[in-house]
């Protein structure tokens, strides 16, 4: 997070400022006080709060809006009691690194040291984690020499980096645990793996464990990213459909994964609340079941247990048996029917649900897959067996007419400011266009007209993050984070979307045109209870309505 110019050192670890209309970010002054206050404020379990995240001079408290509000989170963290880490013995570390990462010349040159020192002076060093954030397990590790923190991040983060990688960037080091996007410098890699959801406690290193590396050969690490192996077909005695074409990315998908943003872990979830949303509501599905996810274009499926379903999205294509099915309405499938789902519409994504919601297998408490970490069963494959739940409440019958029937292509997404002048200025009264490599991670942005100025302070320290936080990178071009972002980042931050934009967010597709508009914190909690009236009188039933 980019705090504005002199402001970090004069707050308190108890002053507070929004971050968005769904977060509040605290100044502290070290890592392990903003590793403290995150631990109590965890501890205090404050009504409507989903997530703490640490940085190394913040911590952000992300909450649902409507359920609690800014004043009344920031009131209760005041009150919390912060107690010291404990005093335990920090464990020893050893990973076996191969230096052959394809910027270690260029930080040869940057640090002066030369690709043969660069290498001398990290295995000379014992590295420390301060932090864990980013993806999950990633730690954040100090103690590098003098001359190796003065590397910073890449001017245009890679979009994607292997798992295993070493890498610098801001004054630390770390391993890449995942295969995820990322800024920073690549020197070597190592085949010990950080992270593992099935054995609590999850990541291999904690805050205040050391580090140290030991030089290998290449050959003498296994690769962390083998060759992809095709993991098993899901199974399920009773399904309710069988894939026989998954469509190009369709994944399951439900309201994501709550409060262990601390290790790393991305909340994930659907990109588009807002359409999942009606989709559940109705088939009466409580407002987390799981549902398909489908971009650009859907699968097809056949019938095994007669159901009803739905699918919400802007002018999405929906087939039943060759019949085409207007989206937006509750409709009967029986056994041995095909139901196939087309183009997404205006959007980039259309939302199946069934009666009862889906239950594949759940990871760290959500049925969610995800792209950044890996976690849950990805993308459906031809043979994929679905299984849904029981029933729950009443179906209504339909969408009430002009559901997001703007004209396509050009949209507006509202924004809280929370960086200072140089992080935001940039980023208004000009359009950008959504780029080919954008994803579920990240909403890339192409500055259209005249190139940007670039961003300033490049490396502001690793803070947390939300859905919709825009960062700016040195290069101008924004990026506004997804729900598969990472749960920190340390390139400036200028804006965040507002909660009742996050639907549009989600829709954004490759070559639309994307204009920031700033809103105030009372604007954003207007358009949220805007937006919420008008779900709760969306949808009409109950099923099926009587003609006449």
């Amino acid at each position: 997070m980019k705090w504005a110019r002199g402001i970090a050192r004069s707050l308190s670890p108890y002053d507070m400022r929004p971050f968005g209309d769904a977060a509040l970010a605290i100044a502290t002054r070290s890592a392990e006080a903003a590793g403290a206050l995150g631990v109590a404020i965890r501890a205090a379990r404050i009504d409507g709060v989903v997530d703490v995240v640490g940085g190394f001079d913040s911590v952000v408290v992300i909450y649902e809006p409507g359920l609690t509000d800014f004043d009344r989170v920031a009131a209760q963290v005041r009150s919390v009691t912060v107690r010291p880490p404990e005093d335990t013995a920090a464990k020893m570390v050893a990973l076996p690194t191969s230096f052959d990462g394809p910027d270690l010349d260029e930080v040869g040159r940057i640090s002066g040291l030369g690709a043969a020192g660069v290498e001398r002076a990290l295995l000379r060093v014992t590295l420390r984690v301060a932090v864990l954030g980013f993806t999950p397990g990633f730690a954040y590790l100090t103690g590098l020499p003098r001359r190796l923190r003065r590397v910073p991040r890449r001017p245009t983060p890679r979009t994607s980096v292997p798992a295993g990688s070493l890498a610098l960037a801001g004054g630390h080091a770390a391993v890449y645990p995942q295969s995820t996007p990322g800024g920073w410098h690549l020197v070597g890699r190592t085949d010990v793996a950080l992270f593992d959801p099935e054995s609590p406690p999850y990541a291999l290193l904690a805050p205040g464990d050391l580090v140290r590396l030991r030089a290998v050969a290449p050959d003498d690490l296994r690769p962390l990213d083998p060759e992809p192996v095709k993991r098993p077909l899901l199974r399920a005695p009773s399904a309710v459909f069988s894939v026989i074409d998954p469509g190009l990315f369709s994944t399951v998908q439900d309201r994501g994964r709550l409060g262990v943003a601390h290790l790393g872990v991305p909340r994930a979830g659907v990109a588009d609340p807002v359409s999942a949303a009606l989709a559940n509501a109705l088939l009466g599905n409580p407002a987390d079941a799981a549902v398909l996810e489908c971009t650009v274009s859907g699968p097809t499926l056949l019938c095994r247990t007669e159901t009803h379903a739905a699918v919400v999205g802007p002018g999405a294509g929906v087939r039943l048996d060759g019949m085409e099915i207007a989206p937006g309405r509750v409709f009967p499938v029986a056994l041995g029917q095909r139901l196939a789902l087309g183009s997404s519409g205006h959007g980039l994504r259309a939302y199946l649900a069934v009666r009862g919601g889906f239950t594949t297998p759940a990871v760290l408490g959500s049925r969610s897959s995800d792209r950044l970490a890996g976690l849950g069963v990805g993308p459906l494959a031809s043979g994929d067996e679905l299984a849904a739940g029981h029933a729950a409440g009443p179906m209504a019958d339909h969408l009430v007419a002009g559901f997001r029937a703007g004209s396509p292509g050009g949209r507006k997404l509202r924004v809280m400011v929370v960086g200072g002048e140089e992080a935001w200025a940039g980023l208004l009264d000009r359009p950008f266009e959504v780029t080919e490599a954008s994803d579920r991670v990240g909403l890339r942005l192409r500055p259209t007209g005249d190139p940007p100025a670039a961003a300033v302070e490049a490396d502001t320290g690793s803070a947390g993050t939300t859905v919709g936080t825009v960062q700016i990178p040195p290069d101008g071009h924004p990026v506004v984070l997804m729900v598969d972002h990472a749960t920190t980042g340390g390139y400036p931050v200028g804006a965040v979307v507002i909660t009742a934009d996050l639907g549009e967010l989600g829709q954004c597709r490759p070559g639309d045109t994307v204009e920031l508009v700033v809103v105030t914190a009372a604007e954003a909690a207007a358009a949220l209870r805007a937006l919420r009236r008008w779900l709760d009188g969306a949808v009409v039933g109950p099923y099926p309505v009587q003609a006449g």
